[in-house]
């Protein structure tokens, strides 16, 4: 990190010193352990997935649900080894795995808490829960580490990468680093309905933006078939700033998000996660207080 060129932002700060664009500093930050219910089936097991929320991002979605920890920065400092004391207690409760959601920043120190953690007996799988804007070299880092990626495809369109989540160069980027993936774990593998090693993208269907999410499908399905798997999400929610931008200041529609599907389904896209029910909800936004940590 001295410079930090772990994303593709490469804003090349000296993070001992000063924070990268992310908001994060040397020392890891992590604001909620937790047991998570409401991740796709094949990655919650009996418990829960293992989820280890990290504090900052190198995105700034405007809609973004969780902004208190990623653009707020809330969250404990942690060592290396609480780290990885926290992948063996997650193991104990009875995890499916060991889920780390928004890690990028802080990739070279999860990965030295990996190491460790294995040493002392980790076997879970690994889930890699990112925004897809990932170096190319970072992604290489977790090659023998990560068993799961779980990338959120976000946006196809450059403009509304721009404007929604102030990320050049969106799709190019993520495209490569869902690419890089697939290469370094393989088409999806299964225990007794549970993942323990393969690709799932999800993409967050916007109002107004299902066009660009049938083509972010079509994409998928062309470059890799059924060998990974799709989740399309409708719990979009208009929260932090989302009511300064107009086309993205409701909820989505029913037809919005089963067009989405039918899009799909039409393609002969046979391995994809849909949703049902209301889950456009605050309600499911985790209370980040620092459990577990």
């Amino acid at each position: 990190m001295k410079p930090c060129e772990l994303c593709p932002r490469r804003c090349r700060v000296d993070r001992v010193n000063r924070f990268g664009f992310c908001g994060a500093g040397e020392n890891l930050r992590v604001a909620l352990v937790s047991l998570h219910r409401w991740e796709e089936p094949c990655l919650v097991g009996k418990f829960g997935a293992g989820t280890i929320f990290f504090s900052n991002c190198n995105l700034r979605c405007v809609y973004c649900q969780n902004f208190s920890i990623s653009h707020e920065g809330f969250g404990g400092e942690i060592s290396i080894e609480r780290l990885a004391e926290i992948f063996l207690e997650q193991q104990r409760r009875g995890a499916a795995n060991v889920e780390l959601v928004t890690p990028t920043h802080f990739t070279d120190k999860i990965c030295a808490a990996i190491d460790v953690a294995k040493a002392h007996g980790l076997t879970l799988p690994i889930v890699w829960n990112s925004n897809a804007y990932e170096n190319i070299e970072t992604l290489e880092m977790l090659r023998g580490r990560i068993d799961i990626f779980l990338p959120d495809v976000k946006y196809i369109d450059d403009d509304v990468a721009k404007n929604f989540s102030g990320a050049p160069n969106y799709f190019a980027v993520a495209s490569a680093a869902v690419s890089k993936m697939f290469e370094l774990v393989g088409a999806a593998q299964f225990v007794d309905g549970q993942m323990i090693r393969g690709v799932i993208v999800r993409h967050l269907i916007l109002p107004n933006f299902r066009r660009d999410a049938m083509r972010i499908v079509d994409w998928l399905h062309e470059n890799f078939g059924d060998e990974i798997f799709i989740s399309l999400m409708n719990q979009y929610t208009p929260v932090y700033r989302a009511n300064e931008f107009k086309k993205i200041s409701r909820p989505l529609t029913t037809f919005e998000y089963n067009s989405v599907v039918e899009h799909a389904t039409n393609l002969g896209v046979k391995n994809c996660f849909v949703q049902v029910g209301k889950t456009a909800d605050t309600k499911f936004i985790p209370n980040f207080n620092l459990d577990g940590v």
